[in-house]
């Protein structure tokens, strides 16, 4: 029989276990580490994050056919493909796509207003049902579609203005994770020639 010792058992450690916001922030932190490690310069990277989170505030508003055009786009612009995707899935992250919806609508509408009167009943707007569309109204979907082409309007706008804020952002991160990494490596260069050094003269 073989009798186990109880010394090299090691211990069971549970793993620890976060909440939905911190795994969205490790997350996010993950994509950076991977972003500031991806290859390329500093313009390079910071456009095709850009790009990339530009472009995914209108995935919805667009069905997902904004992938189509995502990987042309990323490349006849010079910028770093891993860094678009990068900066894609941070903006997934950040659940702005559906947190600037209503607003995007709203910029959307300011901009290209509706050329129909709007249908009011009792001083509130009127909701449109589904048996509607039996009676012959098919004025349900013009509405659909004056409403999606609002929120794609105000999604761009806001794509374009933070497409624009993470370009310098980005930026700014790479040079200060590439100026630390400078001086750990001069610390290193410089711990090594010291010890050789000693070596030598010892």
């Amino acid at each position: 029989m073989i009798k186990l010792n109880p010394k090299r058992l090691k211990p069971y450690k549970s793993k620890k276990k976060y909440n939905m916001f911190q795994n969205i922030w490790r997350a996010i932190r993950l994509n950076f580490i991977k972003l500031l490690r991806a290859p390329g310069g500093v313009k390079k990277i910071s456009l095709g994050f850009a790009i990339g989170f530009a472009l995914e505030m209108i995935v919805i508003s667009t069905a997902s056919l904004v992938y189509l055009v995502f990987y042309p786009i990323v490349r006849l612009s010079g910028g770093s493909l891993p860094a678009a995707i990068v900066g894609n899935v941070v903006g997934k992250l950040t659940f702005l796509p559906i947190v600037l919806m209503p607003f995007a609508k709203q910029v959307g509408a300011w901009i290209y207003p509706s050329h129909y009167p709007v249908h009011v009943r009792g001083g509130r707007l009127h909701e449109h049902s589904f048996m509607e569309l039996f009676h012959g109204n098919w004025s349900v979907f013009r509405d659909l579609l004056h409403g999606g082409l609002h929120i794609l309007i105000g999604m761009s706008i806001f794509g374009v203005v933070l497409g624009i804020i993470s370009y310098f952002v980005i930026q700014v991160l790479y040079n200060r994770s590439l100026h630390k990494r400078l001086e750990k490596r001069k610390l290193r260069h410089g711990a090594a020639f010291s010890a050789a050094r000693l070596l030598k003269n010892g």
